[in-house]
């Protein structure tokens, strides 16, 4: 019996881990192999042969492009940044942004449900049979989920693909992960997105975009005044805890 038992083990083992060691795989291929293809340069050179396209096949062009969007996330390809640009370039601030946000909340989520199906629910559950420190984090984590996962998407210096894993990997509900993506990807979406809108005039002048912008006071102070807000429930709870404490 235990040697029937032991070769399904294995299937299910590999069959678990393929999600995620495909999207590593392609990631590192991707790195190496794109770079070239999705950049600022590529999108300058092609940029009137994309608008023509677009105005000849304009919801054609807004699905390939979210679908491209939500390849480049959910394998955690380089060219994000630039993505987001091309969807203010081609589409403007307002569809740019939905088109956007999107495309970068479907490509999370499909990240997120491999980690989640290949090492998640495995960690998850030594995290939960754990003791001490450990225990006492994964805790606290949980009784703060909604405000670690807006201040993880929120911290514009968070990699994009570590805000996607360590929900997975802490079991995060899904529907929570999704809500907390789209809401906490809106600043940054619509920073860059408002950039790429005026790549016109950057093309005409023969400069580059600042893609530091979102690193302007005017700009990173109300993302981090965000960013406090998300953590408000936190720092309340610390204290009416020990406001109890000493009753």
């Amino acid at each position: 019996m235990s040697d029937m038992t032991q070769p399904t083990e294995q299937k299910s083992a590999l069959a678990r881990y393929a999600p995620i060691a495909i999207i590593t795989v392609v990631a590192i291929i991707g790195a190496f192999v794109l770079g070239d293809y999705i950049s600022f340069e590529a999108l300058r050179d092609n940029r009137e042969a994309l608008i023509a396209f677009r105005d000849n096949n304009y919801v054609l062009t807004a699905l390939a492009f979210i679908g491209i969007y939500i390849l480049i996330v959910g394998f955690s390809l380089p060219g994000a940044a630039i993505a987001t640009l091309t969807g203010g370039f081609l589409f403007g601030w307002g569809f740019g942004t939905v088109f956007n946000i999107a495309g970068a909340s479907l490509g999370a989520t499909v990240i997120f449900l491999a980690a989640r199906y290949g090492l998640g629910e495995k960690l998850k559950a030594r995290m939960d049979a754990s003791e001490g420190m450990v225990r006492k984090i994964k805790d606290g984590i949980d009784e703060n989920q909604w405000s670690m996962l807006f201040f993880i998407r929120l911290v514009p210096v968070v990699p994009f693909f570590v805000a996607n894993l360590i929900p997975a990997f802490l079991g995060v509900p899904l529907s929570r992960f999704v809500i907390s993506t789209v809401i906490g990807i809106i600043p940054g979406s619509l920073v860059l997105t408002s950039v790429g809108a005026g790549l016109g005039e950057v093309f005409a002048k023969g400069e580059t975009p600042n893609l530091g912008l979102i690193f302007e006071p005017h700009i990173l102070l109300p993302i981090l005044g965000l960013c406090a807000l998300s953590l408000l429930p936190v720092a309340l709870k610390a204290v009416t805890g020990k406001k109890d404490l000493l009753k």
